[in-house]
């Protein structure tokens, strides 16, 4: 759980509440590799951020793999103040991912995207081990929690 912030165009920002909802919750989660009760939360509640405001008028319909296939105002294309920072909670947690993927930071443009995940070792390009890039490299997932459903949304993203 927490502030949503978004990389875009070689920065952080955050999202404003407007049109905020728990369908774009549930495509945060998604996109972050949680399941859960996904819970859209307005109103800076994890406290407001600090630069730009990158992205407004997010409207998911739920089913989409990232923010980034939401319909939504153009980059940078804001009229709000960071009172009304985004946030969304993903609770309860299955999984224990890369800690620092937990802080519902959201890849949009790197040689590889933040969060991008791959299969390893298989005998086969649609079987292995789940490595996920983050900060310049692959790291493993621990498989505690681990069910059908994670395994799913790593086939989505692949």
């Amino acid at each position: 759980e927490g502030r949503v912030e978004v990389y875009h165009d070689g920065k952080w920002g955050t999202i404003c509440d407007d049109q905020w909802d728990d369908r774009d919750a549930e495509v945060v989660c998604r996109q972050l590799g949680l399941s859960g009760n996904p819970k859209a939360l307005s109103w800076a509640h994890y406290g407001q951020g600090s630069g730009p405001i990158l992205l407004d008028e997010v409207e998911c319909s739920g089913n989409e793999l990232s923010l980034d296939q939401c319909k939504k105002s153009d980059w940078g294309q804001q009229n709000c103040d960071h009172i009304e920072d985004a946030g969304v909670s993903c609770d309860p947690f299955t999984g224990c991912f890369l800690s620092p993927l937990l802080s519902a930071e959201l890849p949009f443009s790197h040689p590889f995207a933040e969060g991008t995940v791959r299969l390893a070792g298989g005998h086969s390009p649609s079987e292995g081990r789940v490595e996920v890039y983050y900060n310049g490299d692959w790291g493993t997932i621990c498989d505690d929690g681990w069910t059908d459903l994670n395994a799913q949304v790593v086939c989505r993203q692949l």
